[in-house]
């Protein structure tokens, strides 16, 4: 591969770009316009809850509190916390939606008649599912209470968003949704039409390989969506007053990463087809559709079934939400979202290679 060759590739299209600033104008505006419409519209509703349990007391009776959480068919008890440092790791890495909090002399104070606090806290992440599980959780414990004279005083703490509102984790989301909608139906457009019109002769003829043309195709549109997901990211954070209590930089580091996994899909799409609405509808199916069903910016993905949480972990979107609400609700570092970053810089490497592969300089 040779850097001359691939400039050239990105000059030209960058002239071509350039000639048409109606579509490079669309590109930058569509992505506020649907951040604007889906930052305000979207309200979500789930129900599936994760439970984590650090009994303290070890009692009948406090065990008969967690069986009243587990009859209610609410909640599932899928992790039993040994000391604080795991309650804490266990909020941290989103494996449980609430932790019961049972503290000693539990039973005894009951026992006694006393007001016993008894402590929930619950993940914020997602606002609309921590305000339901807190009023599940308190109905349940007021109600266990109610069957003697003691009292037992719930104490509700929400980690992460304790306003719990929609728009600290709808707007992050949307980030990684509108970035897997629009890069890689720009970048597809482009190449197809090059077949459409014939100027890809000139491609064929040439002693360009398939690597350097997509490469200098990446670069200019890889751009593009950079420009976009600055965009994205500035007007949201300002707009709807979402609060980020990570790293800034971290966050566009890892989101320079991702528009270069959705401009190589576009690439990957532009190797199938030939034809500029065949390219769209591939397009759309491939990156939009799934990036609101199965990246969770609905719907939890822990909600859906196991087959279908297998096929979200195909799409590129379902890693970056999860990146982007880590960073910006969670106050996560490189530290705690590596893992993420890894699959997502695998996911583009593989995507822009098989594109590579895809593309072979025949004569359309």
């Amino acid at each position: 591969m040779k850097l001359r060759r691939v400039i050239a590739v990105v000059r030209k299209e960058s002239q071509e770009i350039a000639r048409d600033p109606i579509t490079l104008g669309v590109a930058l505006v569509v992505p506020l316009v649907m951040l604007m419409l889906f930052g305000y519209a979207i309200s979500l509703d789930v129900r599936d809850v994760r439970m984590a349990l650090w009994d303290q007391d070890g009692t009948p009776q406090s065990r008969a509190l967690v069986d009243a959480f587990e009859r209610s068919g609410y909640f599932a008890v899928v992790h039993r916390v040994a000391d604080s440092l795991d309650l804490r790791a266990t909020l941290d890495g989103s494996r449980a939606s609430l932790v019961l909090v049972v503290p000693p002399r539990f039973a005894a104070r009951l026992a006694r008649g006393e007001l016993v606090p008894v402590q929930l806290l619950v993940d914020g992440t997602y606002s609309n599912t921590a305000e339901i599980v807190a009023a599940y959780a308190d109905r349940i414990v007021v109600r266990f209470g109610q069957r003697g004279a003691a009292r037992i005083e719930p104490e509700v703490r929400v980690w992460f968003n304790a306003e719990m509102r929609s728009s600290n984790y709808v707007v992050p989301g949307l980030f990684g949704v509108i970035l897997l909608a629009l890069p890689p139906l720009l970048t597809a457009l482009a190449v197809v039409r090059e077949k459409e019109t014939g100027s890809i002769q000139q491609v064929f003829a040439s002693p360009l390989t398939g690597g350097e043309f997509l490469l200098g195709k990446l670069l200019p549109y890889g751009a593009i969506a950079f420009v976009q997901m600055l965009l994205v990211v500035g007007f949201g954070l300002f707009w709807f007053d979402v609060p980020v209590r990570g790293s800034l930089p971290l966050l566009l580091a890892i989101g320079l990463v991702y528009v270069l996994c959705t401009v190589g899909l576009g690439l990957l799409v532009s190797t199938i087809t030939r034809k500029q609405v065949v390219a769209m509808l591939l397009a759309l199916v491939l990156t939009l559709m799934p990036s609101f069903l199965f990246s969770g910016l609905l719907f939890p993905i822990f909600t859906m079934p196991y087959a279908l949480q297998l096929y979200a972990g195909s799409f590129p979107g379902r890693y970056f939400v999860d990146l982007s609400r880590d960073v910006v609700m969670k106050g996560a570092g490189l530290a705690g979202v590596w893992r993420n970053v890894a699959i997502l810089g695998v996911y583009t490497l593989a995507v822009f290679a098989l594109a590579a592969v895809r593309f072979r300089k025949k004569v359309a």
